[in-house]
């Protein structure tokens, strides 16, 4: 049983995106959900699902779900793993409240990444996989390292160069500066671009995500519900997730290809949907390199031209793709994911203000493309007519 189309977003809450939060990641979701409750109409009783991905980093789903008193928690996911699980736990609550397991399920990230929890950070144990004993050794650890391997391999292959990695970081900047929630609300230019530090060649430091605390939630129920609450459905047409190589036991001769590459065709088929379909993309950025890889792995544009893609202009507000149109994780905060489901949901529903879609109906939103962690995700969405 597909459940294309039959189940909704119907609530989006987040806190403050901040380089510390003063609070618990407790805390951190519980506002969120709250937030994401009040969008939606509902009130924490009626909520009987309760899901979540996190690295030991967070508070437990059950933890949140009894912070708010729920005395018979239907559904629950407390899913151990970063960026590419992020949208696999929506895809989830959206078969649960599909096949009639919960009613009404908020899904939230919340971390403390900045002031407590670092990502990649040093000083704690290792993360429960197994390849990073041989890694740690040669201080080949951090999440900039991984990534930046990845990207020279695609400039080898490619030709891809700075001009194309500064075009990203400059876009979203732009983007960053007409949303009030982003954390980096100082123009960019290239020449900015270019003057700013290395931190793994060949990235500089806005070729990085921010490192923040936040909590963002969204509310997931049956769409036939939603289109009773406060706003507009916005309806989950295509939810897949795929993987199975690492970085590092990756069984994939080709570095070039993500895992996303191999999942995006099950995801546009599943939506009944092509990439000529998709109005605005919320591209997981990691890194700007991640923004390239995925324009080539969704279909968007061909092996290698993704950086002239970008150069055209066609991913600025105002594009032919619009993408990452709240900043991104380069510019608005990391949110681990969720962030971006938040701003596709804005932009259908019409609520994004001055950086607002013309006639955005369908959205395209990304996990991690499938790397380090071995695992990725998305969703398609489209706002309910």
């Amino acid at each position: 049983m597909s459940f294309s189309g039959k189940a909704a977003i119907a609530g989006i809450g987040f806190t403050e995106f901040s380089r510390n939060s003063g609070v618990t990641t407790l805390t951190l979701a519980l506002r969120a959900i709250r937030a994401a409750l009040d969008d939606a109409g509902l009130s924490p009783d009626e909520v009987d699902g309760v899901a979540t991905h996190r690295v030991s980093d967070s508070a437990a789903s059950m933890t949140v779900a009894q912070a708010f008193g729920i005395r018979d928690l239907k559904y629950f996911i407390d899913h151990f793993g970063g960026g590419g699980s992020s949208h696999q736990v929506i895809g989830h609550a959206a078969m649960a409240v599909t096949a009639g397991v919960a009613d009404y399920v908020v899904c939230y990230r919340a971390i403390n990444a900045r002031s407590a929890f670092r990502m990649g950070g040093t000083g704690r144990g290792f993360v429960d996989s197994p390849e990073t004993q041989y890694q740690a050794p040669y201080g080949y650890y951090t999440p900039p390292q991984q990534y930046a391997m990845i990207a020279r391999a695609y400039m080898d292959r490619y030709g891809a160069n700075e001009r194309h990695f500064g075009a990203v970081a400059v876009n979203q900047r732009a983007n960053a500066l007409l949303n009030d929630r982003a954390m980096m609300r100082k123009p960019m230019s290239y020449e900015d671009y270019l003057a700013s530090p290395w931190i793994a060649e060949p990235f500089r430091l806005p070729d990085c995500c921010l490192e923040t605390d936040v909590g963002v939630a969204v509310v997931v129920c049956s769409a036939e519900r939603a289109r009773d609450l406060r706003q507009r459905a916005v309806l989950i047409d295509g939810a897949t997730w795929g993987g199975g190589a690492t970085l590092y036991s990756i069984g994939e001769p080709d570095l070039n290809v993500s895992g996303a590459r191999h999942m995006a065709p099950r995801l546009y088929r599943m939506a009944g949907l092509s990439p000529a379909d998709v109005d605005v993309a919320m591209l997981y950025d990691c890194f700007t390199f991640a923004v390239l890889l995925q324009l080539e792995d969704y279909g968007f544009c061909a092996r290698g031209e993704a950086g002239e893609f970008v150069l055209s202009g066609a991913t600025a507000i105002g594009g032919t793709l619009p993408v990452n149109t709240h900043g991104g994780f380069l510019s608005e905060g990391y949110a681990h994911g969720m962030n971006h489901v938040v701003e596709a949901v804005m932009q259908l529903r019409g609520q994004a203000g001055a950086r607002q879609v013309k006639d955005a109906r369908i959205a395209l939103s990304t996990g991690a493309p499938g790397y380090v962690g071995g695992v990725t995700s998305a969703l398609l969405l489209r706002g309910d007519a």
